[in-house]
């Protein structure tokens, strides 16, 4: 009997494997949706349940929730540090351990200290599922059709707030807070486990892949960026491309978050609650619109600053509108948060296309990582910040998104590269 071969007959060669990045890609927008929905939109949730399940004042449990998001930009800014020893899956693997288990720390902590504790672990496990762990799982697969991978991969961060918000207040209700964070936290561990092991074990030189899945003559020329040198290590601290985006996107989120915050509690008088709710989950589709839209609408050599200044005065736009609505006017209240939650999901997803542009490839993965860093850094404060000119007149933290939106624009345009 002769041996069985495997090779193909003479004259036709072996079909390639599937190119497996968009599968990648799918499994980063499903770590988004826990990342997201435990690590970002979760805290507001906990706040709550905390507050009314220990009697613990809201300054002390809104402490707990800046201290969530201070700590995770700690671990978020030496991200790729981490990634380098311990690699992209193993963190993942770690994140929702950590994720799982600090939730659990927020639901049992019987005093304070214990509360902010379990914060350390919260923050860090958000901080390995956020943007810029998103941004490392998705990258060595694209160059020339990143814009449109990453954003389909962000997108999971607004289904997380879609999803899993509601199901948090829907099952603390039901069962209470201890079982509803054992049950989300170890669906979340294991979920991002399998994930690590089946789909982000491996990169696509160890698959025999090229990035876009091109045939390798064809890599050597789809960088959308020029030949740009390697920095030092506090190299980026003292150049203008890094700065400025970092300012602009800081203060681009900055804006946000604090609206973010307080819009849905301004929008019950007008709208009544439920209707509120309904407007809320308008805001994130067209967030999920605004990302997938630009994602697949910038092109290798388009100007990515102009276009992220673009989303950023689309938001001022729809600020205005809001501020021009005076809390009364319908119509000018859902155009006005159209507008805005259009360019919601762009200020995650553009920074991180910026920097493949602007930086070299061995410096991209940290200017991400500290980006996302200051930014989470700062918009730990913007809720109480807008609290405070909300205090004083609810008309001021619409002013305040405008200017800083304004800025942000500004800033972004004043480091684009020549050409």
């Amino acid at each position: 009997m002769s041996a069985i071969t495997t090779e193909a007959p003479p004259g036709m060669t072996a079909a390639p494997p599937a190119f497996t990045g968009w599968r990648v890609v799918w499994a980063a927008f499903t770590v988004a949706i826990f990342g997201w929905g435990v690590g970002f939109y979760g805290p507001p949730v906990f706040l709550f349940a905390v507050h009314e399940s220990r009697g613990w004042s809201i300054p002390l449990v809104s402490a707990a929730v800046t201290c969530h998001f201070l700590l995770g930009a700690l671990v978020v800014a030496n991200l790729p540090a981490i990634h380098r020893r311990f690699g992209v899956p193993g963190v993942t693997r770690l994140s929702g351990v950590l994720s799982g288990v600090g939730v659990l720390g927020w639901a049992l902590a019987a005093a304070p200290w214990q509360l902010f504790a379990a914060t350390a672990l919260s923050g860090a496990g958000w901080a390995m599922t956020g943007a810029a762990a998103i941004n490392a799982m998705v990258s060595p697969w694209f160059i020339r059709r990143r814009p449109a991978a990453l954003s389909t991969a962000y997108n999971g961060a607004s289904v997380g707030g879609v999803v899993l918000s509601p199901l948090w207040i829907m099952l603390i209700a039901w069962v209470g807070f201890p079982a509803t964070a054992a049950l989300i936290g170890l669906t979340m561990a294991a979920v991002l486990w399998w994930l690590s092991s089946r789909y982000l074990a491996h990169g696509p030189a160890a698959l025999g892949q090229q990035p876009d899945g091109e045939a390798p003559p064809a890599t050597t020329t789809t960088h959308t960026a020029p030949a740009i040198a390697p920095m030092p290590a506090r190299g980026l601290w003292r150049e203008r491309r890094f700065l400025t985006l970092t300012l602009g996107s800081t203060l681009g989120l900055f804006a946000q978050v604090g609206l973010i915050a307080h819009l849905l509690s301004m929008l019950v008088a007008p709208l009544g609650a439920q209707r509120a709710g309904l407007v809320a989950g308008m805001m994130t589709v067209c967030a999920i619109l605004g990302r997938t839209g630009m994602g697949w609408v910038l092109r290798p050599g388009m100007n990515r600053r102009r276009a992220a200044a673009g989303n950023y005065a689309l938001q001022l736009t729809g600020s205005g509108v809001l501020l021009a609505a005076g809390g009364t006017d319908v119509a000018l209240l859902l155009l006005g948060i159209a507008l805005f939650g259009l360019g919601l999901g762009n200020a995650t997803s553009m920074p991180p296309l910026i920097a493949q542009t602007d930086f070299a490839p061995a410096d991209t993965a940290r200017a991400v990582a500290l980006i996302t860093a200051c930014g989470q850094a700062a918009y730990a404060f913007a809720p109480a910040a807008f609290g405070l000119l909300r205090a004083v007149d609810p008309a001021l933290i619409f002013i305040a998104a405008s200017v800083l939106q304004g800025f942000a624009a500004l800033v972004l345009l004043t480091g684009r590269r020549s050409g």
